[in-house]
Formats: structure tokens, C-alpha cells, sequence
């Protein structure tokens, strides 16, 4: 018997067939005929044909799950109206730093989160998570300096990128793919709504006290931890601790941690504080890369459990399906960090307005998200509306490139929509080519890694923006302003913009201009990215989606029931 075996939950970890699988489903993909899908993938077929979906308990722990998803997705979109108080009041210089160490602990830690959950069983991790996040919002709420702040939103990644991974784990392990759609657009409206109220609420609180930015998720972190404490009860593998840990894929982990930390810290430093040829940069960056290169070498020859199965990428479309959401977050992420900069650098707005000016962007990502999912949900399939998402948001940042000092308003709030409307799409869309292949048992593994590669893209999003926008602003300021910030290394976008309003004609005029045509080269760049995208689509096949769930998971209700009835069974 293969070591996964020996274990108490071999049907979900180790993909041996279960009593109820020997009969193919009548609902699963065909490998075969599409030639998309592992060649294993008939050896582990879905065991349960009946999602709780209905029941009241599913509903409170979907509930659960939204509240947990919103506590992570407004803190994401709240900083960004805030860093230029924050930095300030902080004395800091590096404030791509406040954005990157979120994504880099969220990113870190993601590859772990799917085996967790396959060992330890979803609650806990849920709850880990929502600690982890808490504590890291304490820290950064009494941050005295940078190093501090930057250390609490490392831990509030951790937490962050943890909900969100489980969040779409819970759901997969009670809602078929095929009937997905309507559930994970839900959750994509969360982020709409949040990504809405985010912005204004994170200016409000920089123009009182930045502080309570953070100190906030506090009572919402306690919220959450109840609904799931009281709610999400699910099923869980009974092996013992020791081997449970014992199948933890702990090489995969450091080969992951370590490459993505170097490749963060050297993209962070790149051509803002060191030149992309020197050593400071060059060195992380290959370490990194070579790191993360050998996690996937490693992970597809050694490990019995690996962190990420070789399957999961090993198929054209579940491959391309993973391209495009490294592409999507970091156009999406330039865009929420980098909008904020046009409106308070260029237009002059103080945070809490151009909080509220990134409201034509934010409410049309609730919707189409929504749409997203439901379409999905009716027509059963998937690449046009990936297709779609990509067009519009080719569409969108083409036309912020025409953004100047004099836009009107009505132009820049008709621009964002557009954007919005093919960003929001993109949230849910890449989830289905992603999941259509793949057995349902690897759920876990593949949704974990699919948050991974999203939260690792909102690092070069964030990372590849500020390096742009550091360098064409060094090009483009008039020298006369760049004299007022001599210090080598300054990252000066966040530092400019609060000087600005006091600048004498016309160098006033000259700075405001800098800013929005430096801000173009990023939605230059951003066109680019979006063009990959829609390559990546056309090389998607259309694959039926599961209409079955793995029985190893879900609601343990359910799970004790069916105990009781073989019980009943047994008795003379």
C-alpha cells in the first residue's frame, strides 16, 4: 500500500478509489475527448452527487465565509488612500513596502494553506488565519515606525492570503463547479464592495488617525472568528498529530518561503532605492527565481504529499487558466494602488475624495463578477467570458492613457467603469479553466495555489508600478522640485504628492503633469499584460464542469448522519 494510504483520509490526499467511485460519474470531464486533463484523472473520479446546497447550515457557513472574505478584502483596498499620510506621519521613505510585505506574507504562506487543509481539515486553518490577521493588524495599528508597520502587514498577509484561500476551499467542498458560478460571484462582490468603501474609509481615517485604519479589523476579526467558530463545522481527517505532521511537505514550503521573499525583496528595491543591474537586486532576484524554479522541480519528483501536485499544471488549461490570474492581479492591483496617485497627484484631491473618485472602478466590479459567475452557472461555459474580460479591460486602461491635468471628471469616472467592468469579470472568471480539468479531490491544492499565484501578482503589481512610476517621475519632475528630496534612495511619489498644493506657478502645473504622464507608462505597460491575457484565453479549451462534489469533504452534519444511519444498519 503507498505511504498516502496508510493515512486516515486516504480518498481526498492520495487519490485511491472509494467503494462508491468504482462507477464513473456520468457528470465527468472527459480527458479523454478533450485531451486537456491528467491521465490520472479517471482514477480519481467525485464520490458525492448531493451539495448541502438549501440547508440552513450551508447558508450560515457561507455567510461565515463572506464576512471572513470582507475582513481581508478591505484592508487590501483601504491602504492605498492612506500611504501618503501614513508614510508621512511615519517618517518613511519605502512605501512600496507597505503594499509588498502584505502580498509577500500572503504569498508565502499560500502553498502551505492546501496541505494544511487536507491534513488538519479546514477549520482550523480559518481560524488560524483570522488570528494571524488580527495580530497583524495590533501591530500595525501601533506601529512606531516602518520596520514595525511593515512587520504587522507581513502577518496580516499571512492571515489575509490564509481567508481567502479557504473561503474558496469551503465552498468547492460544498458546491459543484458546474453550480459554482452564482456562489464565487458572491464572494467577488464582497471584494466589489469593498474595493467601493475601501478608498473613501481609508482616506477618512488618514485625515483623523490613520490608526484606527488598522484597529478596525479588530472588532470585524472577532466577528468573523465567531460566525466560523459557531458555524463551520466540517468534516475532518481523524489521524493522530504526529502524522499529520509528518506528511507536511516541509522542504516544498522553505524552497517556496525563501524564493518568494528574495524575489519580493529584490523587486521592491528595483530601480527605486538600487538600479535593476546592481547587486542589491540582481542577487535576490536570481536566488529567488532559482528557488521558486527549483519548489517545482522538487515538488514534481520527491514529495509523496507535495504542496503542489504536478497535475495541477501539467494541462493546457488549467495552466493558462493560473497565466492568466498572475496576469490579472497585477494589472488589478496597479490599478487600485495607482489610481489614488493620479487623483491626489494630479487632480490635487485629498484622500478621502479621491477615495471616492475610485467609485467608478469599485462598483463595477461587484457586478461584473456577479454576471460573471451567473453566466457561467447558466450557460456552462467559460472562455467567452474570459475573453470578455480581458477586451474590456484592454479597453479600460487604453482609455486612462489619455488621463491629463485638465480631464474632466466625467471622462475619468467613464474610463474606470470600463476597466472596472472587465476587472471585475476576471475576479471569478479564471477559477473555472483553472478547476474544469482537474479531479475534485485536488480542490484544495488548487485553489490554495490559484490564491497563491494571485497573491504573488499583486506583488509585481504593486512592486512593477512603483518602479515605473520612481523612474519616469525622476525623469520628468522639474529638477528644481527633485532638489527638495536629495536624499539617496527616496521613493518619492508618496513623499511628492503632500507638497504639492504649496508649490509655486508654474512648477506647480509642471509636477501635476509629471505625475499623470508617469502614471501612463504604467497603463502602457498594463495594455501589454492585457493583450498576454487574451492570447492566454484562445489556448483555453471549453471542458465540461463537475456536477459532483468529493464526498471526503463538507459538512460534518452530513457526515455524522450517515455514521448514525450505518449504525442503524448494523444493529439486528
Amino acid at each position: 500500500m503507498p505511504a498516502q494510504e496508510k493515512q486516515g483520509h486516504s480518498p481526498t490526499v492520495t487519490g485511491s478509489i472509494s467503494p462508491r467511485a468504482q462507477t464513473p460519474a456520468t457528470d465527468t470531464p472527459e480527458p479523454t475527448l478533450h485531451g486537456d486533463a491528467p491521465s490520472n484523472f479517471e482514477q480519481v473520479l467525485p464520490t458525492e452527487s448531493t451539495p448541502p446546497i438549501g440547508r440552513v447550515q450551508f447558508w450560515l457557513i457561507f455567510v461565515a465565509l463572506m464576512v471572513t472574505s470582507f475582513l481581508s478584502a478591505i484592508d487590501l483596498t483601504s491602504v492605498s488612500t492612506a500611504l501618503p499620510t501614513i508614510v508621512e506621519d511615519l517618517d518613511g521613505t519605502e512605501f512600496a513596502w507597505v503594499g509588498s510585505a502584505f502580498a509577500l506574507g500572503s504569498t508565502a504562506i499560500l502553498p502551505l494553506i492546501g496541505g494544511l487543509c487536507q491534513i488538519f481539515g479546514r477549520r482550523p486553518v480559518v481560524i488560524a488565519s483570522i488570528l494571524l490577521f488580527a495580530l497583524g493588524s495590533g501591530i500595525c495599528g501601533g506601529a512606531s515606525n516602518m520596520a514595525m508597520l511593515i512587520a504587522g502587514r507581513t502577518i496580516q498577509g499571512m492571515g489575509g492570503g490564509g481567508i481567502l484561500a479557504t473561503g474558496e476551499i469551503v465552498i468547492a467542498d460544498m458546491v459543484p463547479l458546474r453550480q459554482r458560478g452564482a456562489y464565487m460571484g458572491a464572494l467577488g462582490a464582497v471584494w466589489g464592495i469593498a474595493s467601493a468603501i475601501g478608498p473613501p474609509i481609508g482616506g477618512a481615517f488618514s485625515q483623523s488617525n490613520w490608526r484606527w485604519l488598522f484597529y478596525m479589523n479588530l472588532p470585524l476579526s472577532a466577528i468573523a472568528l465567531a460566525l466560523v467558530w459557531f458555524f463551520l463545522h466540517l468534516k475532518v481527517p481523524q489521524d493522530d498529530l504526529r502524522s499529520k505532521m509528518s506528511r507536511m511537505d516541509w522542504i516544498g514550503n522553505m524552497f517556496v518561503i525563501v524564493g518568494t521573499t528574495l524575489t519580493v525583496i529584490a523587486l521592491t528595491w528595483a530601480g527605486a532605492k538600487y538600479p535593476w543591474s546592481s547587486y542589491q537586486v540582481l542577487v535576490p532576484l536570481v536566488l529567488g527565481m532559482a528557488f521558486v524554479i527549483a519548489f517545482f522541480v522538487y515538488e514534481a519528483r520527491v514529495p509523496v504529499e507535495p504542496v503542489v501536485p504536478w497535475e495541477l499544471v501539467n494541462n493546457r488549461t488549467s495552466f493558462l487558466g493560473y497565466a492568466t490570474t498572475f496576469l490579472h492581479g497585477i494589472v488589478a492591483t496597479c490599478l487600485i494602488f495607482y489610481l489614488p496617485v493620479y487623483f491626489q497627484g494630479t487632480l490635487m484631491q485629498g484622500p478621502v475624495k479621491s477615495g471616492v473618485s475610485l467609485f467608478g472602478l469599485a462598483f463595477t466590479v461587484t457586478p461584473a463578477a456577479v454576471a460573471c459567475g451567473a453566466t457561467v452557472a447558466i450557460f456552462s461555459i467559460y472562455r467567452p467570458q474570459n475573453a470578455a474580460g480581458w477586451a474590456l479591460t484592454t479597453v479600460g486602461l487604453g482609455l486612462l492613457t489619455l488621463l491629463k491635468v485638465d480631464t474632466p471628471k466625467a471622462q475619468w469616472v467613464g474610463f474606470q467603469i470600463i476597466a472596472g467592468l472587465g476587472v471585475g469579470i476576471l475576479y471569478a472568471a479564471p477559477t473555472f479553466p483553472v478547476l474544469a480539468p482537474l479531479p475534485v479531490r485536488e480542490n484544495a491544492h488548487a485553489l490554495a495555489f490559484f490564491t497563491f499565484v494571485r497573491s504573488y501578482s499583486q506583488t509585481w503589481g504593486v512592486t512593477l508600478g512603483a518602479t515605473i512610476l520612481q523612474n519616469q517621475l525622476k525623469i520628468k519632475l522639474p529638477k528644481a522640485f527633485l532638489d527638495m528630496f536629495p536624499a539617496e534612495g527616496v521613493e518619492i511619489t508618496y513623499a511628492a504628492i503632500p507638497q504639492i498644493p504649496g508649490l509655486p506657478e508654474p512648477m506647480g502645473t509642471e509636477v501635476r503633469e509629471a505625475f499623470s504622464s508617469s502614471l501612463r507608462v504604467i497603463w502602457l505597460t498594463m495594455i501589454g499584460l492585457c493583450a498576454l491575457g487574451l492570447i492566454c484565453v484562445l489556448g483555453m479549451k471549453e471542458i465540461k464542469m463537475h456536477e459532483v462534489t468529493d464526498e471526503d469533504w463538507g459538512i460534518e452534519e452530513r457526515q455524522r448522519a450517515e455514521r448514525d444511519a450505518e449504525k442503524g444498519l448494523e444493529k439486528p
